[in-house]
């Protein structure tokens, strides 16, 4: 089919104002990148494992797959009670970090995690957490499925922009605060919030009919 430059732009657009929009919100992703960030510690990695993820899944809505997935509920529903109990164990190590007294010294806050089970973590809270999938493939998916053909491609590359730059931005862009969180105070206040953000996840999922 035939695609105008116009309707290739504005289709691209739409894409990043849509992924922008179900990006840029507090949840269990952004929050574990955020922290990452400030400790500067796989940064690179944890922005990768996240993009990656994005592109996979908005290629997946943009080609249908949100379709398939409506017809199979029960697919969504054991995502969200393992996605439940995730959150909600890693909400309570962000609660330990914010009341132990270790994660008050500068020290242990710069304490190093292995590279592997950092990705592991950054895998599981992208992909256990069915809002991921509700927004990239259902949501993006069904707005993409709108455009014709070839203009729902150019969508997806806005929504997978998005993404790289939102990552880019968050990973990067919190050592910027690094001032602020020189005070230990501080970073138990990150994990506080963390840990009412994780709890406040699962319970939703949770109480999702």
């Amino acid at each position: 089919m035939y695609v105008t430059a116009s309707s290739a732009a504005l289709a691209a657009i739409s894409g990043l104002g849509f992924g922008l929009s179900l990006i840029v919100a507090i949840g269990a992703q952004n929050a574990f990148v955020l922290r990452q960030g400030l400790r500067g510690q796989h940064v690179l990695a944890v922005v990768a494992v996240c993009t990656v993820s994005d592109v996979v899944l908005i290629a997946a809505g943009v080609g249908g797959l949100g379709v398939i997935v409506q017809s199979a509920p029960v697919a969504l529903t054991v995502i969200r009670y393992a996605g439940a109990a995730f959150l909600m164990g890693y909400g309570l190590l962000a609660a330990r970090r914010a009341f132990a007294a270790a994660s008050l010294t500068p020290e242990a806050t710069g304490a190093t995690v292995a590279l592997g089970a950092t990705v592991l973590t950054c895998l599981a809270l992208t992909w256990l957490n069915p809002h991921v999938y509700l927004d990239t493939v259902l949501l993006l998916g069904s707005f993409a499925n709108t455009y014709a053909s070839p203009d729902r491609w150019f969508l997806g590359a806005g929504a997978m922009l998005a993404s790289v730059l939102w990552f880019t931005a968050l990973g990067y862009g919190a050592r910027k605060l690094g001032p602020l969180f020189a005070r230990p105070s501080a970073w138990r206040v990150l994990d506080s919030v963390i840990a009412a953000v994780m709890f406040a996840l699962a319970l939703g999922l949770l109480l999702t009919s």
